[in-house]
């Protein structure tokens, strides 16, 4: 079985093409230096140029930094949320917004601005917005690719809402069986509750995968075990991501460096051989220390009741209310590992960015790898 739907594949590699082969002349401008500095909580941000890593290494020029183009849009139509997840900024970042949400007409405009196939509706907890099931249809209608990501545990309730499409997935997170998981989300109950909802979903006739996030207390051989018991509600893929330190939460001991990522996912071809895994495999290569891929924040645009977060979903220095402004007014040179702190840890989904479809397909080789993982 493919490992996505076909029509996804095409259409994802259609708008690739044609953002590799043509990139949008404004999304690769420099920022204007004329323009007021909107970055009033990063100070002292430094002018590019050289860098040195850690190791007394030269930090060598973003080989994509002239080639940016948005591939999946973080939606973000509200933050708020029935859960207090440990490892979650979004609650702690926007308290003071908690309260507000985007209508339906901004979140089109959004979808609309920035053109990615893919949007991704996150939060917050989406199944909370009382309008997600007119906004996901209303996407879907403009031939959009979606993924709910949710804590499963309002799917029962909400599933009426929503029509089957082979462009629509839930996506529950999940990290890790049920002890370990309740303790995550500081609740007993809610793994059970999300099962229910794959359960529902699943017979429901929709597509669902599951999305796993590895803390430094993470055991995989519980991730395989997770795995193995969702075999049963023949889930259609698993997202698997590290943990990375975060600056909106204070509980830093939870998240993993890069060399501790490393180390967790040295063994991760298993679980790749075994199970349906919706990762590139230079990503996993990326997570064993195998071979380096270059920032591309840029891919992954989020966009909340405050505007474009820039740079990135992890880092807020900014927010922009176009979405042509964050591509052009963000000073990216200025960001990825080696050129700023905050960004040395992060090995954040390179396979939903244009650093898997940039670097990866750039010889004959690794596009038919590609082409052959796409089709599972």
């Amino acid at each position: 079985m493919p490992r996505f739907p076909l029509d996804m594949t095409a259409r994802m590699g259609a708008y690739i093409a044609k953002n590799k082969w043509s990139p949008n002349p404004t999304w690769q401008q420099d920022p204007d230096p004329s323009r007021q500095d909107p970055f009033p909580i990063l100070s002292g941000v430094p002018d590019s140029g050289p860098r040195t890593a850690d190791n007394g290494t030269a930090v060598a020029d973003n080989p994509y930094l002239k080639r940016r183009f948005p591939l999946v849009l973080m939606l973000e139509p509200l933050h708020a949320c029935n859960l207090t997840c440990t490892g979650c900024g979004r609650i702690r970042e926007y308290e003071d917004s908690i309260s507000e949400r985007l209508s339906v007409e901004q979140c089109l405009a959004a979808v609309d601005e920035c053109g990615v196939p893919i949007v991704s509706i996150c939060g917050g907890e989406p199944l909370m917005y009382p309008e997600i099931g007119e906004l996901s249809a209303r996407i879907l209608d403009r031939k959009k690719h979606i993924y709910l990501c949710t804590n499963g545990m309002f799917i029962p309730k909400r599933l009426h809402e929503f029509k089957p499409s082979k462009r629509f997935f839930f996506n529950v997170h999940l990290d890790g069986l049920e002890e370990t998981h309740d303790m995550a989300v500081e609740r007993e109950g809610v793994f059970a509750e999300a099962v229910e909802g794959i359960r529902a979903a699943k017979a429901a006739g929709f597509m669902v995968c599951t999305n796993t996030t590895v803390y430094r207390e993470t055991d995989m051989r519980e991730i395989e075990e997770l795995f193995a018991y969702l075999e049963q509600f023949d889930v259609d893929g698993h997202m698997l991501s590290p943990a990375y330190p975060y600056s909106a939460v204070d509980t830093t001991e939870i998240f993993l460096t890069r060399e501790e990522v490393h180390e967790k996912f040295k063994d991760v071809d298993k679980l790749f051989a075994r199970f349906k895994l919706n990762s590139t495999p230079s990503y996993l290569k990326f997570l064993k220390g195998e071979r380096e891929l270059p920032c591309t924040a840029w891919g992954n645009p989020t966009y909340n009741v405050q505007g474009w977060k820039g740079p990135c979903y992890l880092i807020t220095d900014a927010h922009w209310e176009k979405f042509d402004d964050l591509m052009s007014q963000t000073p990216w040179e200025n960001y990825g590992q080696g050129r700023d702190a905050r960004c040395n840890d992060c090995m954040v989904h390179c396979g939903f960015e244009p650093t898997a479809a940039l670097g990866v397909n750039s010889t004959l080789g690794d596009s038919l790898k590609m082409v052959a993982w796409a089709l599972g």
